[in-house]
C-alpha cells in the first residue's frame, strides 16, 4: 500500500465519513428522539403518541402516522435538557464532520495528484497529505464525541422523566440513528490515523505533516568550493601548433 498512491483506505475513510454525516443530518431532522405514550382506560377515546424531535412535535393516534397536531414551535419551548442540548451539539458536530471531510477531500486530491501515475499528475495541490489526514481524524473524533454524549445521554434521561413522571417516556430510532453516526465518525478517523501510521513507517518524507513536497536532505552531501576554478587549478602544457 505507498502513500502516495490512491488506495483503499483513504477512500474508504472518505465514503465512511461522509455516510456518517449523512446519517447524523437525518437524525437532526427525525422527530422521532423521544416518544410520550398517554394512555386511556376510556374506551370512547383512543390512546395517543407523542413524538418529540429536536425541532418539532409530533402528536398522532396511536398505531397511526399521520399527526393530529404538528407543533412547529416545540424548538423554542423545550422543556428538556437533553434535547436543549442536542439542539446545540449536533449542528457543530455536523459542521466540524464537514469540515474533517473537505480536509480528507484535499488530502486524496494531494495523494493523487503527486502519485507516480503519469495521466494523474494533472495539477499539484500546495498541501501536505499526511497533515490534512492527521486533522481530519482528530476533527472526525471530535464530532464523534459531540454527537455521541448527549445521543446516549438521553437513553439515561428517560430513566430520569420516568421516574419523576411515570413510565410515559421511551427513546425512538433518532437515537439509534445519532449513535451509529457517532461511531462512523470513530471509525473514519481510525482509518485515517492508520494510513498515517503505514505511511509514518516509509523513508520518505512525504508522511511528515509539517511539510509539504519537501526533497528528503538526509543522504545529501553539499559540493566543496575552492578558491581556484577547476581549470586553473591543473597545469598541463599542451603543443602549439602555427599554420601558414
Amino acid at each position: 500500500m505507498g502513500c502516495q498512491e490512491v488506495h483503499a483506505v483513504t477512500l474508504l475513510a472518505f465514503v465512511c465519513g461522509t455516510s456518517s454525516v449523512s446519517g447524523l443530518f437525518a437524525a437532526v431532522l427525525l422527530p422521532q428522539w423521544r416518544l410520550m405514550k398517554l394512555y386511556t382506560f376510556n374506551r370512547n377515546e383512543k390512546n395517543l403518541t407523542v413524538s418529540m424531535g429536536l425541532w418539532v412535535k409530533c402528536t398522532r393516534l396511536e398505531w397511526s402516522r399521520d399527526c393530529m397536531i404538528y407543533d412547529t414551535a416545540w424548538f423554542a419551548n423545550v422543556d428538556q435538557l437533553d434535547i436543549r442540548v442536542l439542539q446545540f451539539a449536533l449542528p457543530f458536530s455536523i459542521l466540524t464532520a464537514a469540515t474533517a471531510l473537505i480536509l480528507c477531500l484535499i488530502g486524496i486530491c494531494n495523494t493523487t495528484f503527486n502519485s507516480n501515475i503519469p495521466s494523474l499528475k494533472i495539477a499539484k495541490c500546495l498541501v501536505n497529505s499526511a497533515g490534512c489526514h492527521l486533522v481530519a481524524g482528530v476533527l472526525f473524533c471530535l464530532a464523534g464525541a459531540m454527537s455521541l454524549t448527549p445521543s446516549a445521554w438521553v437513553i439515561f434521561y428517560n430513566n430520569i422523566l420516568n421516574s419523576r413522571y411515570g413510565p410515559y417516556f421511551t427513546y425512538d430510532i433518532a437515537v439509534f440513528v445519532a449513535i451509529g453516526s457517532a461511531g462512523g465518525m470513530f471509525f473514519t478517523a481510525a482509518l485515517l490515523f492508520a494510513w498515517y501510521c503505514n505511511c509514518k513507517s516509509s523513508s520518505s518524507a512525504y508522511w511528515q505533516p509539517l511539510y509539504s513536497h519537501i526533497p528528503n536532505m538526509a543522504n545529501y552531501i553539499p559540493p566543496s568550493y575552492s578558491s581556484q576554478s577547476p581549470l586553473s587549478a591543473i597545469d598541463i602544457d599542451f603543443p602549439v601548433t602555427y599554420t601558414v
